[in-house]
């Protein structure tokens, strides 16, 4: 009562005075203060991190309270960096530091959900058949039945279920499909395994297990830069964000740091203060802009022609008028340039062919391995030599794979040539292809002759056959290419910087907008520095740049720029991609885990883009033909078709995964072999031949040889990444869908010669679609099964990301909210449950598998010197080298859950390895018999145990090289062996160190230097990717073993990209058909559609979270021009529609000055399930980003078999961009939000 009456002032005492009355001392009480030390009260500390893939990789403390998570704040104690150097901290974000409010929101997924429909049906089977995969093929087998339920996807109505009802009819599902279908019909797909590796890998064993299709995601998200495995032979590896410090000149390009790589951004303002300049290159005035010196907007998509304009001054003023002898001696060494190329004869002209091989020459020089395999130079006395380093040194022979100079067969030291130019027998007329005189309507272009001849010295050779060739060298060729004369009378090379000529400052200015004299004065100044400091000029480059068509013509122009100043592997310098959080640093120790490879190999991969494109229908609508991509020299009437065939004949002759594999269950083959008394491969090779089995590509719409089971985890497939959304929801979901485009039997168009056509797609292929999330995304909302996921928060995994050099972990610090469970305990619950629904329907099976030639193996070395197809007659079938790799694994579906929980045997018999080099890991496996203990009966008996998420981490920490000493010195001694040099010096001071799950929960750890690798974890340098190239002289993994500026491969060299040229965002052709179809009176305007990453989440994780929705505006918005919106009527908050022939959607219009005239911006990625009202064009509720996108696939990025142009899952393989699409935009008159009557009720209407 007495603190009641505190509260009146009618009771309280006058207080002391002070100050001359001023003021007064008084004695309140001060309980309200309580509230607030409770908040903030905590029982405990737990670290952990955010496994959203924002490459942030940052350490958090979570604060718990009474088995709550209370709140979280960020981590300070990384190791720290070596003196002079920032320190890493602080790392976070606002994004992250809101993640709590999703444990306990009403967003949270708390049960197992079915859709009702399904469980309705689902239960009443159960109670006809006791056997559940006779109850499921009682509904999926009833067309009726299937479509009812599929139908209902994205409509809701969803209800709780059980943990034991869902692993059934899951299980069940499964069983059916791989039984009846095959077992690569089952596919998954999870991202980015760096952010939660252990998470990844629980699906992803578990699908491998029973012969499933794990989908890629670096290509399919648009973050795989294809230029760098056409350069380095390497998927991507770059500086961590410390090295950024090093730099003395950086260019930011299409790459928003502050904005997108906010724990990073500290180092690029930090290393200002050492004077460093910084330039920013973007279209828009975007926040990076606001940290540099200066600021350069060409037009989007035009990044290339200014790279080549910067790269014409670096080669005139660096490399001709004044030569450099660093720059010089970087280039002679650790690039192609020195290697001769063949020249092939035209009409009245030559073209560059293939570079010449030691095979070609008399005696193929002395080289007897591989010799069609090794690149030919020209040394300084003169005469024609086989250098050490090229791939054909790497396969079946040791000892000469290594950068010295060195002639290959008498090992003595030599210096190669880089040009012929006053040793030439001739000047020969080239011709180069040009495209910069064509393409859309919304961009520059300036007229030149489609072939632009050059003249170059050459010399000519004698051949091996008798015959006379002509070759010049790769060096000569970039001069000839970037229009420098050099004293030959070339009319088509440019007299000054201010002749309109490809490619020159002014020929740039044109097509991209940027003045002339801001390029060269770019460009003088970062190679000047480069020279001055021998390397630390950087370019960070980003999305920007990666998500266009021609994403590897911009980023090879930013490589030339670098490889031309010597900055690539040196400290403060180079390359620096970031787009995804792709360095899962413990790569090799990952591997066995996620993909079951300690008892079967090879696991079944598939690159999403083509699995997309092909099963969600997207090329019956294609637009694009190969003939208006081919170079204007090539051979036309080699490349007919739709540009689906090309993606059929890469998979046929080895080059492409396929999945569905092939037009057959891969499990009947080897009974079918048996019959016909042949081993399965032979059988499969004959079947082929025959055409009695056919890849399923071949028929994609038969009803069986599409996907049919579907598991989505850590991923908003359908909310964020699905380019071509509204396709996917027709063809593969078979609900409600956008598409506003006909297909091309109904448009006319060119019809595919390799993939049988039916005038009727297949809607709905997919018969389930599993998903696991701890919020309801839009993809849980198109799924038929939702499994709630512990948070970031509430399981125990690991983080690593190529930021910085730490790997650190997710922890538990509180038990799994609800129901949830972790991922590796419900695929651990599926395990169990399939390998007991499959009894009586699998047993022990032989699986026929196809594997693509892959990168990083002997295979690469397949077709060395042309093309030939097996189906065409142009050669024999041969698994391996003219098609793909066809192999048996033996399945035992019943022991599935045993395997899953255990270590397989093959570790021991096998061992492991990685990027080309093996290695023992007896001693390794011994200790993993301590750590997780055995297996103590059953199929598994005494094989180490993966009981839980913490053993899965262990068998990752001790196969590694980067989280165990042993196995790097192991690692780098196999490396020697190919090199003939030592590199276990690298990590002999770190043998000793074996770092446990315990230890990175108490601190980060920094890993160890790999090979895996191309940089060092090291005390005295930050990491900087190809480090050990140019300091271990270790080789590029490329056709020359040096950076590869010239792609000689035939497709390569007959689209036109051999050599860098300027190609102009392709025209999708997606807008003037709807242009004013459905009008509503308001203007319409077509802009270029962009997607960069967002302020207020990441990807789509945030973007319904109530404190970002509060910072933000909240629900979907799109950037626009002031210019635009005011021809267009529209103001800014205004709600308008956005579509094309691909589909629509509704968003509110921020309409500001920093966006340019011509293009619009979305931010990636804004969902359909928060403040979205229908759409005027579909009158369905509006789209998400992706619904007015569609995939347009690249045939250069189908190339296999062929040294580093050789697939690996996430390495090579067509991307998924999107930046070339424009959309319609106008105001929307009615603003509907579908909210009346019989809106809420559409799960239970539609019959």
């Amino acid at each position: 009562m007495s603190k009641f009456l505190d509260r009146f002032r009618y009771f309280k005492q006058k207080g002391e005075t002070f100050a001359d009355g001023h003021g007064q001392l008084l004695e309140t009480n001060r309980d309200w203060e309580d509230g607030y030390r409770q908040r903030w009260q905590h029982d405990k500390i737990v670290r952990s991190t955010h496994g959203v893939n924002c490459t942030g990789s940052c350490s958090w403390k979570i604060y718990v309270k009474n088995g709550l998570v209370t709140w979280e704040t960020q981590q300070t104690d990384y190791p720290r960096t070596r003196p002079n150097m920032p320190n890493h901290e602080p790392r976070g974000c606002p994004r992250g530091a809101s993640y709590s409010w999703y444990l306990y929101s009403a967003n949270r997924l708390k049960y197992p959900l079915m859709r009702k429909r399904l469980m309705k049906m689902w239960r009443e089977a159960k109670k006809l058949h006791r056997d559940p995969v006779e109850a499921w093929a009682s509904i999926i087998e009833d067309a009726d039945k299937a479509k009812s339920f599929k139908q209902a996807r994205g409509r809701g109505g969803f209800v709780r279920s059980s943990w034991q009802e869902v692993n059934e009819l899951i299980a069940a599902s499964n069983v059916y499909t791989v039984k009846t279908y095959g077992p690569d019909r089952v596919a998954g797909f999870s991202p980015i395994p760096a952010m939660s590796m252990v998470s990844y890998a629980s699906g992803a064993r578990y699908l491998s297990l029973i012969g499933g299709t794990c989908l890629s995601f670096y290509d399919w998200y648009c973050d795989l830069p294809p230029a760098s495995p056409q350069t380095w032979g390497e998927q991507t590896d770059v500086p961590e964000s410390a090295d950024w410090y090093n730099s003395s000149y950086i260019i930011a390009w299409g790459s928003n740091v502050p904005q997108t790589r906010t724990p990073d951004a500290h180092f690029f303002t930090e290393v200002r203060y050492k004077g460093t300049k910084t330039v920013a290159v973007t279209p828009d005035y975007a926040e990076i802009a606001k940290l540099c010196d200066l600021w350069l907007a060409p037009k989007q998509g035009t990044d290339a022609a200014m790279a080549l304009a910067m790269g014409h001054v670096m080669l005139r003023e660096f490399h001709l008028d004044n030569p450099r002898q660093y720059f010089t001696d970087y280039v002679r060494r650790y690039t192609d340039m020195p290697m001769l190329v063949m020249l092939e004869e035209r009409d009245g002209y030559y073209a560059a062919g293939r570079m010449l091989r030691a095979a070609d020459l008399v005696d193929s020089l002395g080289q007897e391995n591989n010799p069609e395999w090794k690149t030919v130079a020209i040394n300084s006395n003169g005469e024609m030599v086989a250098p050490n380093g090229s791939i054909g040194f790497r396969w079946g022979e040791k000892g000469k794979w290594n950068l010295e100079q060195r002639d290959g067969t008498t090992g003595a030291e030599t210096e190669l040539q880089l040009s012929l130019l006053g040793s030439q027998d001739e000047i020969a007329d080239v011709g180069f292809p040009y495209f910069g005189g064509e393409g859309s309507e919304y961009f520059n272009h300036v007229a030149l002759d489609n072939v632009l001849l050059h003249k170059l010295p050459v010399k000519r050779l004698q051949l091996a056959d008798g015959s006379t060739a002509l070759v010049t060298t790769v060096y000569d060729l970039t001069m000839a290419n970037y229009g420098l004369e050099r004293g030959l009378n070339d009319e088509n090379c440019a007299a000054s910087y201010d002749d309109t000529k490809a490619y020159t400052p002014a020929w740039a200015e044109q097509i991209t907008g940027v003045p002339r004299a801001q390029i060269i004065r770019i460009a003088r100044e970062f190679a000047d520095n480069a020279d001055k400091t021998h390397g630390r000029s950087m370019i960070i480059v980003g999305a920007g740049l990666n998500h266009w068509y021609h994403l590897d013509m911009n980023y090879r122009g930013l490589i030339n720029m670098l490889v031309f100043c010597g900055c690539v592997g040196q400290s403060g310098g180079g390359w620096a991609h970031y787009v995804g959080q792709e360095k899962l640093r413990p790569q090799t120790g990952w591997q066995p885990l996620a993909f079951a490879l300690d008892w079967q190999r090879p696991a079944r991969h598939m690159n999403s883009t083509s699995y997309f494109y092909n099963h969600s229908s997207q090329w019956r609508y294609e637009t694009v033909t190969a003939e208006e991509l081919l170079s204007p020299m090539a051979d036309k009437s080699r490349y007919s078709g739709h540009l689906i065939d090309f993606n059929v004949r890469a998979e046929r002759m080895g080059w492409l995964p396929s999945a569905p594999q092939l037009g057959t269950n891969p499990l009947y083959i080897a009974r079918e072999a048996e019959k016909a008394g042949m081993t399965p491969v032979d059988y499969t090779v004959k079947s082929l031949k025959e055409g009695s089995i056919r890849f399923a590509a071949e028929q994609p719409e038969n009803g069986k040889n599409h996907p049919r089971n579907l598991f989505i985890w850590r991923s908003n497939l359908l909310g964020s990444s699905g380019k071509g959304h509204e396709y996917m929801l027709k063809y593969l979901l078979g609900t409600e869908h956008g598409i506003q485009g006909l297909d091309l039997g109904k448009q006319g168009g060119v019809k595919p010669e390799e993939v049988e056509w039916r005038d009727n797609g297949l809607d709905g292929k997919l018969d389930l679609v599993v998903t696991l999330d701890f919020r309801l995304s839009s993809t849980c909302l198109y799924s038929d099964i939702v499994l709630p996921t512990a948070t970031w928060y509430e399981k125990d995994d690991m983080n690593t990301s190529d930021m910085h050099p730490f790997i650190h972990p997710l922890s538990a610090a509180v038990d799994p909210a609800w129901e949830s469970k972790s991922d590796w305990e419900i695929y651990k619950g599926i395990a169990k449950k399939f390998s007991e629904v499959c009894v009586g329907h699998l047993g022990k099976e032989t699986d026929v598998v196809t594997l693509p030639i892959q990168h990083d193996s002997a295979a690469e070395l397949a077709q060395p010197l042309d093309v030939k197809d097996w189906k065409k007659g142009e050669c024999d079938l041969i698994p391996g080298k003219t098609a793909p790799h066809i192999m048996t694994v033996e399945r035992d579906y019943p022991a599935t859950y045993e395997r899953f929980t255990s270590i397989g045997p093959l570790m021991e018999k096998i061992g492991n390895g990685g990027k080309g080099i093996a290695w023992n890991t007896q001693s390794e496996m011994d200790l993993l018999r301590k750590l997780n203990y055995t297996k103590a009966d059953g199929p598994a008996k005494g094989q180490p145990m993966l009981n839980t998420a913490i053993d899965a981490a262990e068998m990752i920490l001790t196969l590694a090289p980067e989280t165990n000493g042993q196995v790097a010195v192991k690692a780098w001694a196999a490396l020697s062996e190919f090199t003939g040099r030592d590199h276990t010096h690298l990590a002999t001071n770190k043998e000793e160190e074996k770092i446990r799950f315990r230890d990175i929960q108490a601190q980060p750890r920094k890993i160890i230097s790999s090979p895996t690798w191309s940089g060092l974890e090291d005390e005295h340098v930050s990491y900087n990717a190809g480090y050990t190239n140019v300091h271990e002289l270790i080789p590029w993994r490329t056709l020359s073993g040096r950076q590869q500026l010239y792609q000689d491969h035939q497709w390569m060299r007959d689209f036109g990209e051999s050599l860098l040229v300027y190609r102009p965002p392709i025209d999708t052709r997606s807008v003037k058909a709807v242009m004013g179809r459905k009008s509503n009176g308001n203007p319409e305007k077509a802009l270029n559609f962009l997607t960069p990453h967002q302020k207020w989440g990441i990807h789509s994780t945030y973007s319904d979270n109530l404190l970002m929705l509060t910072l933000s505006r909240g629900g979907p918005i799109v950037w626009m021009s002031e210019t635009d919106a005011k021809e267009l009527g529209i103001e800014d908050n205004d709600w308008i529609e956005v579509f094309n022939s691909n589909g629509a959607l509704t968003a509110r219009a921020v309409v500001s000055q920093r966006v340019p005239a011509g293009m619009t911006m979305m931010y990636h990625a804004q969902e359909r399930i928060v403040n979205l009202p229908g759409s005027e064009i579909t009158q369905q509720r509006g789209g998400i980003h992706n619904s007015v996108t569609r995939i347009t696939p690249k045939p250069t990025h189908m190339i296999g078999g062929y040294a580093q142009l050789a697939y690996g899952f996430n390495y090579y393989g067509t991307v998924g961009s999107n930046r070339d699409e424009f959309v319609v935009v106008r105001k929307m008159k009615n603003i509907n939000w579908l909210d009346g009557e019989g809106n809420d009720q559409v799960q239970e209407s539609v019959k």
